[in-house]
């Protein structure tokens, strides 16, 4: 299922986030600590980077060429030209003190899902999740999440997948693309420490969900219904997030951590696979 594991020369105190820019073959991530926005070109292996005033979650990508950034509760919008922050949404303003938003990804509807955690060592079930439309309203899906995480849609956007690295569970939704409604909640997998508590995650054209196993240095494959179907040992000991890229989706890159006194750690890995990923929607912004 896959060949050539590659660690970059690249490295991030907490990478997250990767996104594909098809458009101009680029791989843009975060480095939530730094706090700063990166964009890795394929063809250069050049990095540009953009410094944030404040921890950086997730980010998505524009239709106009800017990037929407989940800042500690508000979105703003990145020009990459100039480098300037717009507002554009008040997610969690009134939500407790220790939380910050976390994991977010432009759904196949064209809505931005971002979810909050607790960034305290206590790790409470403070966290929730949201979904913010283009026009910049926002509504609260879902609460008592302790670290919101693994938002991904199958191919035709019917189903979404989720997870809480420290619930310790995998959810599977049905999707409405019209409402952006969630129903019929599925647990289909509670991972052990050792398959790796579900941090970030991809779906691919088969209807398999990746999952970054962040406490294990595993990449796992798990089925639909919940059946761990592969596993990929990476050389990095904190994986945080998959994304497909390439013209053929085929490439994966997976963003890390820099927790472990591992001379890997923080590392960012590319591997190519056998399978296609689903790509991920640009918000029309």
């Amino acid at each position: 299922m896959h060949t050539d594991i590659e660690l970059l020369a690249i490295r991030a105190e907490l990478g997250e986030s990767p996104v594909w820019d098809a458009e101009n073959e680029a791989l843009w991530f975060v480095d939530v600590h730094a706090p700063a926005v990166h964009r890795y070109d394929m063809a250069t292996e050049g990095l540009e980077t953009w410094p944030m005033p404040e921890r950086c979650g997730s980010i998505g990508l524009c239709r106009s060429g800017r990037i929407l950034v989940a800042l500690k509760r508000t979105l703003k919008l990145l020009d990459p030209a100039s480098g300037a922050l717009e507002h554009f949404a008040d997610v969690e303003p009134d939500g407790p003190p220790g939380n910050r938003l976390n994991d977010g990804k432009v759904a196949p509807d064209g809505s931005f899902w971002v979810g909050s955690m607790d960034d305290r060592p206590e790790r409470q079930p403070n966290g929730s999740l949201y979904r913010v439309t283009p026009d910049g309203r926002v509504e609260k899906k879902l609460d008592g999440i302790v670290i919101s995480n693994g938002l991904a849609w199958s191919a035709d956007g019917r189903t979404m997948f989720y997870s809480d690295s420290r619930g310790i569970w995998i959810r599977r939704y049905r999707y409405d693309l019209d409402s952006g409604a969630i129903s019929d909640v599925q647990v289909i997998a509670e991972p052990t420490l050792e398959v790796g508590r579900p941090d970030g995650a991809a779906t691919d054209v088969e209807g398999f969900y990746w999952s970054a196993g962040v406490s294990s240095g595993f990449l796992n494959r798990w089925s639909p219904e919940g059946a761990l179907v592969e596993q990929i040992a990476l050389p990095v000991p904190n994986p945080t997030m998959p994304c497909f890229c390439g013209p053929e989706m085929k490439t994966l890159f997976v963003t890390s951590l820099e927790r472990d006194p591992h001379p890997n750690a923080g590392g960012l890995v590319r591997l190519e696979l056998d399978v296609a990923g689903v790509p991920v929607a640009r918000f029309p912004r």
